[in-house]
């Protein structure tokens, strides 16, 4: 089964991924590391991509496609692929169709995580770490039960990501809409588009992308 998987910055879409990845062995196919292993591996098309990257180019879609052909190829042919971050426009959609088709695969599902912004905006913004183990907390939803004090290691630094700012993510929103609005309809048009609402408990997220996968969702 191959899909699409869907939503912007802090729906939870690395954390659904991470669990088809480990519940249904599918591989997650994520653009940028794509490249930047091929760079590092020293294919021919890494080495195109790479040429155009030290020169400050932007990677065209024909280099983006021969990556993804390339990490399709080295899988078996019946493991399930999960595709994060391309396409993000209708030539890239299109591309995807003949890199599938010229390996007999297709695509099965685009499932997209549905959020309210404003609410993302508080999840995202009230997100910090303990600086000593990683631990994560959040100020409404999760915070240490001893104020200032991690649970897990009793450290009493903490750290929150320079760019989980109201404004940051408001702009991810506008950007992840932009990319999308372009591809979503070519799928509708199929019939393939699937929504879940990514602002759900993540287990039952995972219950509603499992549904969809396994044709039990209403």
């Amino acid at each position: 089964m191959n899909i699409i998987l869907l939503g912007p910055p802090g729906a939870g879409k690395g954390t659904q991924a991470s669990r088809l990845v480990e519940s249904r062995g599918m591989v997650q196919l994520s653009t940028g590391d794509m490249l930047r292993a091929a760079v590092k591996a020293g294919t021919p098309v890494g080495l195109q991509a790479k040429a155009l990257m030290e020169a400050g180019a932007l990677v065209p879609d024909e280099v983006v496609s021969g990556i993804i052909g390339e990490a399709l190829d080295a899988l078996a042919p019946d493991t399930g692929v999960i595709f994060d971050g391309y396409p993000r426009t209708e030539a890239q959609a299109h591309s995807l169709d003949a890199i599938l088709e010229q390996r007999s695969r297709s695509l099965d599902h685009v499932v997209e995580l549905e959020v309210n912004e404003d609410a993302l905006v508080e999840r995202i913004t009230g997100r910090f770490t303990c600086a000593s183990c990683g631990e994560g907390y959040h100020d409404i939803f999760k915070a240490p039960k001893a104020e200032g004090v991690c649970d897990k290691c009793g450290g009493t630094e903490f750290k929150r990501r320079p760019d989980d700012n109201e404004e940051t993510v408001r702009t991810r929103m506008t950007e992840y809409r932009a990319k999308t609005a372009p591809i979503l309809p070519i799928y509708e048009a199929r019939g393939i588009v699937s929504r879940v609402d990514g602002m759900a408990d993540m287990d039952d997220v995972s219950v509603a992308i499992a549904a969809i996968l396994d044709g039990d969702a209403t």
